[in-house]
């Protein structure tokens, strides 16, 4: 089985470094799902992702029971949706009961922003403002109470910047223990990773090897890199996201890929260097994942969210 390293949270839990994310690209996945998590974890996964948004809870719940893997060897993450922020507790609680476990190990508020109407994501449901209720900082005050239940060990939050968790973070009885956001060579986030670190919050990459994109599968650095170390780029891509002291969570249904995602492989510091920089590289620094032919997402500008724009226009989450 893989040596997963773990990471120590704020609250002193564990959690691993590396983890299967669960989002299929559209919303449901049925039986591949079960599937897809039932060979993750033969293979040695102990890290799951999920959301409500993703409509596959049930899913992934299933092949947690189904796997004879005592529950506490499984962490499982899930998330609450846009359009639940004025009803956390219902809406953890309907989780729970998709999930059908006996408790969540972390609990993520999917996005900064409410969304009041509609399925989330729906351009005519009424998004609040920033500032207009219900606030991300009234929905973590929900959050820290879901605590008391011992239902859920951990709570954190997603697509958090530091313009957003700088506006919540006075107001926390409990500091949020992850943010996951699109992180990876081409957006590493360095800014947003020194403010963390210094909050004692772990920063977890989504779309770590970036989604659809081919760009770092295909790059000839990483290529010779991985070349290198006999390694494939998306393990040289994974490893240096683990190395730098983040958490991956890479979505695959080929058994082979997993195997190859969750070996850890250690990356030379001059190695680690040259992937640092990539982002570097003319037209490189950018979202793999949100379009830079727009100014928003779920209702929300970019600077309302404290994403920053790149030289050329291109998305990013970088502070600026």
């Amino acid at each position: 089985m893989a040596q997963i390293p773990y990471h120590n949270l704020n609250n002193g839990t564990k959690m691993p470094s590396v983890g299967l994310g669960c989002w299929m690209g559209s919303v449901g996945g049925g039986e591949r799902v079960y599937n897809m998590c039932s060979a993750a974890l033969k293979h040695g996964y102990r890290l799951l992702d999920t959301a409500n948004g993703y409509g596959n809870e049930e899913h992934v719940g299933r092949a947690i029971r189904d796997s004879g893997i005592p529950r506490s060897e499984i962490y499982l993450t899930t998330k609450l949706a846009n359009t639940d922020h004025h009803r956390v507790r219902e809406a953890f609680e309907a989780s729970l009961q998709a999930l059908n476990v006996e408790y969540i190990d972390l609990y993520l508020v999917h996005w900064p922003q409410a969304q009041l109407d509609g399925a989330m994501g729906d351009p005519d449901g009424t998004v609040p403002k920033p500032g207009e209720s219900p606030t991300f900082i009234d929905t973590w005050k929900e959050m820290e109470k879901l605590l008391d239940a011992g239902s859920v060990k951990s709570i954190g939050v997603s697509n958090f910047s530091i313009l957003t968790l700088g506006e919540l973070l006075p107001h926390c009885n409990v500091i949020p223990a992850v943010n996951q956001v699109e992180l990876h060579p081409c957006l590493p986030q360095f800014d947003l990773k020194e403010f963390c670190d210094a909050k004692g919050i772990l920063l977890e990459a989504y779309s770590p090897l970036g989604q659809k994109s081919m760009v770092l599968h295909d790059d000839s650095v990483i290529g010779a890199i991985a070349a290198k170390l006999h390694a494939t780029p998306a393990q040289i891509v994974l490893s240096w996201g683990v190395q730098r002291g983040t958490a991956v969570v890479a979505k695959t249904e080929n058994e082979e890929r997993m195997v190859n995602n969750i070996t850890v492989i250690r990356i030379p510091d001059e190695d680690m260097a040259v992937i640092d920089r990539f982002h570097e590289r003319p037209g490189m620094h950018r979202s793999l994942v949100w379009a830079r032919d727009t100014d928003e997402v779920f209702g929300w500008k970019y600077e309302w969210l404290g994403w920053g724009l790149a030289k050329g226009g291109a998305v990013s989450s970088e502070h600026s």
